[in-house]
């Protein structure tokens, strides 16, 4: 009922379809409530909405899954989320990251997939967690691997398709959701809760 009342968005466009796909970086937005979020993982690999503000609303980022030149010549991108964007820029290339602007559709920002960029993981076991990249392993005709190292210094691999460019190390693009990707062992949840209690009973 509530979507048959056009009070969803998604992506800026209205959509009335309870089935409808949202995915990874997709904005969801209620104009009437006067809510928007962001869709991404946390550090358990579930999907999250995370509060946004109204200048974040205005784009995402999408990753660049292959490029190519149409039969007309033109030059074009395909990326994580179905976009075709057609005249790139040419230093855009394959896993590098672009930032979309959500009206009008057109890339307005850049992201290189390069050592040091700030990264968050999009599949496999470290899901949600956000780190540098460190050093890129090539394997011709298998997996190539990236070494990540989070904020707490632990280090971590991947494999290439699975890291999502967020920014570099001076400046994020997006906000993160509670926890900054940040991995937490057992013991260090239970740490945490512990410490929510003291304050609660104090």
């Amino acid at each position: 009922m509530i979507c048959m009342q056009k009070a969803i968005k998604v992506d800026g466009k209205i959509r009335t379809d309870p089935n409808f796909p949202a995915g990874f970086m997709d904005i969801v937005e209620i104009p009437k409530s006067r809510d928007q979020f962001r869709l991404i993982f946390d550090t358990k690999g579930r999907y999250v909405l995370h509060r946004i503000s109204d200048e974040e609303k205005k784009f995402k980022l999408c990753r660049v899954k292959s490029q190519d030149i149409t039969k007309k010549r033109i030059p074009v991108i395909v990326t994580h989320d179905g976009r075709t964007i057609r005249y790139p820029d040419p230093d855009i290339k394959v896993n590098d990251v672009v930032k979309v602007d959500i009206e009008s559709g057109k890339v307005i920002g850049h992201l290189p997939f390069t050592v040091g960029s700030t990264c968050i993981i999009t599949k496999g076991r470290n899901t949600g967690r956000v780190g540098t990249i460190g050093h890129i392993e090539h394997h011709p005709g298998a997996f190539d691997i990236v070494s990540v190292r989070d904020a707490n210094g632990e280090h971590f691999s991947t494999r290439l398709e699975n890291v999502f460019v967020i920014g570099n190390q001076d400046k994020l693009e997006i906000s993160l959701p509670k926890g900054q990707g940040l991995k937490l062992s057992i013991l260090q949840e239970r740490e945490v809760i512990n410490k929510k209690l003291r304050r609660t009973s104090a």
